[in-house]
């Protein structure tokens, strides 16, 4: 994991919303195929309960997308696992994109495993508070912008991976052209109701797509909310 960063063990929380039901979400995702340990002691660190409405907070550790709010979902363990995992494949990236912060959980993984984080949300009202949420668990290697990032970052670029967590027909080119050579991108694409995880690996003779399998996002929407 990533050395430099040390979680804020008061803020993480403690109890059976923590610990004892985190061990038993990566015994699940280790059962489901999972093997990367670095993705799973990054999963385990993280404390999934502080990512949702607290009346939800003793479904936390289950394999399950959960409502944040907006319209929006917290991802399921297994694909937040799944999609770290496929970004890591072919070598760890020091800079990542991800597109659609919602409630922070993936940028959350994301910042144990690599040097930095830059994570685009177009609804403010989510953004708020996944800005306050992340510092105050000691994610400072989380860049947060609220803007309409099916564009990306423009400024920022270029990227050694970029992670979508929302599921549209297809990715805009600028998406592709912010990728650095040897990068990796993942991202949901289809319809709004099944889409499948693709992930496009730069290399010397173009890009490489692999099917991941199928998926459900919420759907990669335009402006700002």
């Amino acid at each position: 994991m990533n050395p430099r960063f040390r979680l804020n063990p008061e803020a993480a929380g403690q109890g059976m919303t923590s610990q004892r039901a985190r061990d038993r979400m990566i015994e699940r995702l280790r059962e489901n195929g999972i093997r990367n340990e670095d993705v799973l002691a990054a999963m385990r660190s993280v404390p999934r309960h502080l990512f949702i409405d607290e009346a939800l907070a003793s479904r936390a550790y289950e394999d399950t997308a959960l409502p944040i709010g907006c319209g929006q979902t917290i991802s399921q363990p297994w694909v937040v696992a799944r999609m770290t995992e496929a970004l890591l494949e072919f070598g760890r990236p020091a800079r990542v994109l991800e597109v659609g912060t919602g409630s922070g959980y993936q940028a959350a993984v994301l910042s144990l495993l690599v040097e930095q984080v830059l994570t685009v949300e177009r609804i403010d009202e989510l953004l708020r508070p996944t800005r306050r949420r992340l510092l105050k668990l000691g994610m400072r290697n989380v860049r947060c912008r609220y803007d309409d990032g099916r564009v990306g970052w423009p400024d920022a670029a270029p990227f050694d991976a970029i992670i979508v967590t929302a599921g549209g027909a297809a990715l805009e080119q600028a998406l592709f052209d912010q990728l650095n050579p040897g990068g990796v991108l993942i991202a949901p694409v289809g319809g709004p109701s099944a889409q499948q995880l693709l992930r496009f690996h730069r290399t010397g003779d173009g890009l490489v797509q692999d099917d991941l399998g199928p998926v459900v996002f919420v759907p990669l929407l335009s402006g700002l909310g």
